[in-house]
């Protein structure tokens, strides 16, 4: 199931970097005076009234400046809208209605998409002046707000929820495993599809940006039932974008989401980029299982030691997943192709593994008594008791006197203990801290 994607959008330095902080959260966007600051877009689940969203922080949309920058944020914006299922346009009610105001108010109804007019920086609640101008964008009912204050933002999630499409339920059954193939433009996604199913169900192209929408494929093979997801779909050649799709991140988010296994795909050629780490880290984040495919084998030039280096340099730039199998193929040539199903059913497996109480606290307590835990002053942390709370992914609770005492150094050691002992290859597993009195 995958969660609705809530877009912010707006001229520069309206206040959309605060609004977005401010429901997340968090000091999660760069917050800056300067206009343009923000970049790339931003991502973040955000939950309220029980409703689960994704929020996406976009740069701010200038119509008088131009450049490949500009040009690319402009763009980025527009792919946004056209992905949300909710607008959030944001003006600035102490600078009053704007020229962009209207140019962005102009994509919003366009787009047909449901939204909600927010005026910020509002200092004086009473004063209904201040948002007068704003109905002119024809965007309905303004609603002012002050998000680094904080003031009447309840109501505006309040309106937001009810704005949000209805929950959707899984749409396969349990026993399906559903694997999601994702990376950067042109990496080879829909040439392993192909690959895997024997047949060229999805379109490839070595044009960047071919693959438009995420495409589900059923599979049987050896009895078990799977589910594709292609982040992938035709659309005109003339209406590729290279700056386009490289911000086109959003379905590789909703993918993941609905997937039980990330075939998360690199291409040897280029190594491991920024953007491939970012959309590693949406499947680690999201507590997915994971293989990661280094696409283009057959192009690499090699000796008995280029599978080693380029490993290390792996490993290396993805610190945060060195639990995950690494898969050297050519979807091209075939080569190690059948390899990838396998490595789904073990990480699926591993995603899905269970750890019996008893076998837990035994575990632990060996693993304290080999390397006692951190003291601050004269209190040491104790871990009274643990269990498996969860799985997909293994998610354990650790019974503690004083969480302010774990070191995040101390929990990594707890958890690779419970990885040399139980594997959970190709899976993130989680901790949670709970205090207890007794100790």
């Amino acid at each position: 199931m995958s969660k609705p994607v809530v877009a912010i959008v707006g001229r520069p330095n309206v206040g959309k970097s605060t609004l977005f902080n401010r429901i997340v959260g968090g000091r999660i966007a760069i917050v800056e005076s300067e206009p343009g600051v923000t970049r790339d877009r931003l991502y973040q689940d955000a939950e309220w009234s029980g409703r689960s969203f994704t929020l996406v922080d976009t740069g701010g949309l200038d119509f008088l400046e131009s450049g490949e920058i500009i040009d690319g944020v402009r763009r980025q914006v527009e792919l946004a809208i056209l992905e949300s299922d909710v607008v959030l346009l944001v003006v600035d009610a102490r600078a009053g209605l704007n020229p962009d105001d209207e140019e962005v108010a102009a994509i919003v109804r366009r787009s047909k998409k449901p939204a909600i007019l927010i005026v910020n920086k509002v200092e004086v609640f009473g004063n209904a002046t201040q948002i007068y101008d704003f109905y002119k964008l024809g965007l309905g009912d303004p609603i002012p707000v002050s998000a680094a204050e904080g003031l009447n933002t309840g109501d505006m999630l309040d309106r937001l929820v009810e704005l949000l499409p209805p929950a959707e339920g899984d749409l396969y059954p349990p026993d399906v495993i559903k694997i999601a193939v994702i990376g950067r433009p042109n990496v080879g996604k829909s040439s392993l599809v192909n690959a895997i199913l024997g047949e060229d169900r999805v379109i490839v192209s070595n044009i960047p940006g071919t693959t438009r929408d995420a495409i589900d494929t059923p599979l049987m093979r050896d009895g078990r039932h799977y589910v594709i997801i292609d982040t992938a779909g035709m659309r005109r050649r003339s209406r590729i974008d290279r700056s386009t799709e490289r911000y086109s991140v959003i379905r590789s988010l909703r993918a993941v989401e609905r997937s039980d296994v990330s075939l998360v795909m690199f291409d040897a050629v280029e190594g491991v980029t920024d953007q491939d780490k970012r959309i590693a880290g949406y499947a680690h984040e999201s507590g997915k299982a994971s293989v990661l495919v280094v696409n283009k084998w057959d192009l690499v030039e090699k000796d008995d030691r280029t599978m080693k280096l380029f490993t290390e340099r792996i490993r290396q730039e993805l610190g945060f997943m060195q639990y995950t199998p690494l898969l050297f193929i050519s979807a091209i040539t075939g080569q190690r192709v059948a390899k990838v199903l396998e490595l789904v059913d073990f990480v699926a497996e591993q995603h899905a593994s269970r750890i019996s109480t008893p076998d837990l606290n035994n575990l632990l307590r060996e693993a304290t008594m080999q390397n006692p835990p951190p003291a601050d002053k004269a209190r040491r942390l104790k871990i009274l008791y643990a269990t498996q709370s969860g799985v997909k992914p293994p998610r354990f609770i650790l019974f503690v006197n004083d969480p302010e005492l774990m070191h995040f150094s101390y929990l990594r050691y707890l958890e690779n203990q419970v990885r040399s002992a139980y594997g959970f290859e190709g899976t993130p597993i989680r901790f949670s801290l709970r205090k207890r009195a007794k100790e």
